[in-house]
């Protein structure tokens, strides 16, 4: 029995990076070995152990062959005559194809530590193409390390470009494709995932409604990049340069895709995008079945960001409107996240990288100001349900005038 290191343990410790997460490979044992040794089985799909004191994962060595459809469609066999190589060539870039033992001796038989100095994004085998949920993986890795200067190798975008034209990318469900969006929206740089996917036609396959954002104009004089879908990736650029949390990048992502719906001929103008968004916003959050507060987020943002950018112009009103859409005196922590993801979208334009945005502190102090209304008074003057709630409008509507009065002084 041997064990060994393998994967993005000994892919971040070669590039310098915190080790993380460790998989460990058994070459030559059995499931009775494994057993025997006190290791305890997990799942049912291939051979996985946890270890009887560092409750780590060991796999047993394994090969695979394609079965069916999409990225389950595998069936895996373990024994203790597959070779640790026989192993590592089943997996999906070189760079995650090396193995090394408790004396850090390095196997690398794909060439993933050459690949790792040329910063290049490798598939290991034609099988890469046997699984579809590898596209979304390398997009991914393409945005954590983009910083680093890696790239996808032609030849491997040539395979994913194949992959998302066999209509495999269909199968994969909406359980899997959320969990690698959601972490490559995480990545320092998660607009490179997004680019990525255009580049291999994957894009228009999973997310058509964000794809059809590219070529489409805007008004030069609020967007200098002109280009719709450039402008989105400037945005998700923004709120990673600023760590946003995962609601925020996903609204970032989806805020504009009303724009995709405009006519050519009312180009570059976008008369209502923000409630014309509101449909193909729903079926983006529904395909990947995105949590809640995700889903919610990205609509509110999609219908009132443009609200967030004429703050000091709306009248009090609707400045009290807007309030009561997000329920800021109960969800104060989704009104922040609205305002965070509308200074993202100011700023994700050519050239306005660095500017202020004094609606941010308008609108906080907008909340504030609402908040601030006491209730205990209206009680004590005998109002009480719908009255009550008419009542506390009126207040909060007469204390954000005087807000507005003194914030325009």
């Amino acid at each position: 029995m041997q064990i060994y290191k393998v994967g993005g343990a000994v892919r971040d410790r070669l590039l310098g990076k915190p080790v993380t997460d460790i998989d460990w490979v058994v070459v030559g044992a059995s499931t009775e070995d494994m057993l025997a040794k006190g290791f305890r089985p997990v799942g049912s799909d291939f051979p996985v152990f946890l270890h009887p004191k560092s409750g780590e994962e060991y796999a047993l060595a394994r090969t695979e062959r394609k079965s069916g459809r999409g990225y389950g469609g595998f069936t895996f066999h373990a024994s203790p005559e597959v070779t640790l190589e026989e192993d590592l060539i089943r997996r999906d870039l070189t760079i995650n194809a090396m193995a090394e033992d408790d004396q850090l001796n390095l196997t690398d038989p794909y060439h993933g530590q050459r690949d790792l100095e040329a910063r290049v994004l490798r598939h290991v085998s034609p099988a890469f193409a046997e699984d579809p949920l590898r596209v979304l993986r390398v997009a991914r890795f393409a945005a954590r390390y983009a910083s680093l200067g890696f790239t996808v190798a032609p030849e491997t975008l040539e395979l994913m470009r194949q992959l998302s034209e066999s209509g495999e990318l269909q199968a994969l469900t909406a359980e899997r494709s959320w969990k690698e969006i959601s972490r490559a929206l995480m990545e320092d740089q998660p607009q490179v995932f997004i680019q990525v996917l255009r580049d291999c036609d994957a894009l228009k396959v999973l997310m058509p409604e964000v794809d059809a954002l590219f070529g489409v104009p805007q008004p030069a004089a609020h967007h200098p990049e002109i280009d719709t879908g450039v402008h989105t990736l400037s945005v998700l650029e923004q709120a990673a340069l600023h760590k946003q949390p995962l609601t925020v990048r996903w609204a970032c992502l989806l805020h504009d895709l009303g724009k995709g719906l405009t006519p050519e001929e009312e180009w570059p103008r976008h008369i209502a995008h923000e409630y014309k968004g509101l449909k193909p916003i729903k079926a983006v959050n529904e395909r990947f079945k995105a949590p809640k507060d995700c889903q919610e987020l990205a609509l509110l943002v999609g219908q009132y960001h443009t609200h967030g950018h004429r703050a000091l112009e709306l009248k009090a009103s609707t400045l009290l409107e807007l309030l009561q859409s997000f329920d800021v005196y109960r969800r104060p922590q989704r009104f922040e996240e609205f305002i965070a993801a509308c200074e993202m979208d100011a700023r994700g334009r050519k050239g306005f990288e660095q500017r202020s945005y004094p609606q941010a502190d308008y609108l906080r102090g907008a909340a504030n100001t609402a908040r601030g209304v006491a209730v205990q008074p209206l009680l004590e003057k005998g109002f009480k349900g719908p009255e009550l709630g008419e009542a506390i409008k009126r207040e909060r509507l007469k204390a954000l005038k005087a807000y507005k009065d003194t914030a325009s002084a």
